[in-house]
């Protein structure tokens, strides 16, 4: 989905936790912060300006209508300041085009997991999605308290996970007992990402590749580790991560990789 569309709600409750929803009635709200809607997303864009004429014509009809008179309330979801239209889309539509600075609204909050803004879209509720449940799972602020690992694409999170349990697994079979999901975790910092993130940049490709992130360059050195590692068991993280500094970097990698790119948005007490 397009990045000036309309947010739709399913992917709100889909991607955070929802931890509560009650009806608070009716109140004035800022126009500008009707961000969503329950189920017309592709029928208006993130301005609400119509992408159908037939549209058009019920917005010139609705004109006519309220020319005047006030227009009734229109009721909406609520969650962290953004709104989404359960009914009045249109209404919305006719208020921004009219530069109305706010409107009346019949709401019911939704408590959602993180902190929303403006701005937000799916690709960013996603990435977050994806960060907090890598962080769940591996219990990271346990095991590395200072760790900050994120990627530009989300799926860097779950690729990452398993080399995770790769290496819970070996650790497991090395010392002959089950070992938890946090000392795994603790043992695969120390003894892999750390000495990694040393190699990237002694080497010159943190620098060379400076649009990724800590862990897209470290997925990248781990698996060129591996690619040498099955000619030379002996391979090390310098070897990796110097083998891929001297590869020459494509603007178009840059720039699709940027634009992937999102920061989780931050928990409620975050």
């Amino acid at each position: 989905m397009a990045k000036d569309s309309l947010l739709p709600l399913r992917d709100v409750r889909r991607h955070l936790r929802v931890l509560g929803e009650r009806y608070v009635g009716m109140r004035e709200i800022p126009t500008k912060a009707i961000v969503g809607s329950v189920d017309r997303s592709v029928d208006f864009d993130r301005f609400f300006r119509t992408r159908r004429r037939e549209l058009r014509r019920r917005m010139d009809a609705l004109r006519k209508v309220f020319a005047d008179r006030p227009m009734p309330p229109i009721s909406v979801y609520g969650a962290g300041g953004l709104y989404f239209v359960i009914d009045g889309h249109h209404r919305v539509a006719l208020a921004r085009q009219e530069k109305a600075e706010f409107m009346d609204a019949e709401v019911t909050e939704i408590e959602t997991s993180h902190r929303l803004h403006p701005e937000v879209d799916i690709l960013e509720l996603i990435h977050t999605e994806q960060h907090r449940r890598f962080r769940e799972e591996t219990e990271l602020a346990e095991a590395a308290p200072d760790a900050v690992i994120q990627f530009s694409r989300p799926i860097g999170y779950g690729e990452l996970l398993q080399v995770i349990r790769s290496h819970a697994y070996e650790l497991s079979r090395d010392r002959g007992e089950l070992i938890s999901p946090k000392d795994a975790t603790r043992h695969w910092y120390e003894r892999s990402w750390l000495p990694a993130l040393a190699a990237i940049e002694s080497s010159g490709l943190r620098a060379a590749y400076d649009f990724k992130t800590d862990g897209d360059r470290y997925l990248w050195t781990y698996r060129k580790l591996q690619e040498l590692r099955a000619s030379d068991p002996a391979a090390t993280w310098d070897a990796a991560a110097a083998a891929l500094a001297r590869l020459p970097v494509a603007r178009s990698h840059r720039r699709e990789t940027l634009a992937m790119r999102r920061e989780p948005l931050p928990t409620r007490d975050g």
